[in-house]
């Protein structure tokens, strides 16, 4: 399997964390985005829409999104709940992640440490957004150790990968002590060096 990713996203570094946790043997060919790698006609091949994450499965079928990636990668694994609704509470995360979180502390954490925009220059309503976001996140994390229940699940793996990067877009962590527990929890779960 190879694995097409740029190791400053964190939707890429969900896939390979996945796999690492996993224990998958795979390639890892670094994909700047920065340098419009993921631009080039060989690139679209895999994936039109011109975005990493990408896998070519050993088959060499490419799989795109970060998200049906790990799924795929850990079906039938302890990462995805037995238990359909919890199944179904990984998936709500997953899906929410994508939609609720990553548009907002990803988007504010790229135009601080990669555009060089200052966090009190950014647009006041992706600044609120990725503060509900988070807030979110705290209250999910009011009545267990991780997103669906005691241990980690797809639903971690998917929100930790920005979470955790959410102070390079001037978001200040120390607001949420539970998101700041439970990524510590997850790191260590999934074997991820700080």
């Amino acid at each position: 399997m190879r694995i097409y990713g740029d190791s400053i996203s964190g939707n890429c570094l969900k896939v390979k964390w996945t796999a690492d946790y996993l224990g998958l043997s795979y390639e890892w060919i670094e994909t700047d985005i920065l340098k419009s790698e993921t631009r080039t006609d060989a690139f679209l091949a895999m994936n039109p829409a011109g975005q990493v994450p990408v896998v070519v499965l050993d088959d060499g079928r490419p799989l795109a999104q970060s998200n049906a990636i790990i799924l795929h990668l850990a079906e039938r694994s302890t990462l995805v709940p037995a238990a359909a609704y919890d199944r179904a509470r990984m998936f709500e995360w997953m899906f929410w992640e994508q939609y609720s979180h990553e548009p907002y502390v990803a988007v504010a954490r790229f135009q601080v440490k990669y555009l060089g925009r200052s966090p009190t220059d950014l647009d006041d309503r992706l600044v609120e957004r990725g503060r509900a976001a988070l807030r979110r996140l705290e209250d999910g994390l009011a009545h267990s150790s991780f997103l669906v229940g005691e241990t980690v699940s797809l639903a971690d793996v998917a929100l930790v990968a920005y979470t955790r990067m959410a102070p390079d877009g001037g978001f200040d962590l120390s607001a949420y002590p539970r998101t700041t527990a439970w990524i510590a929890r997850v790191e260590t779960a999934l074997g991820i060096d700080a």
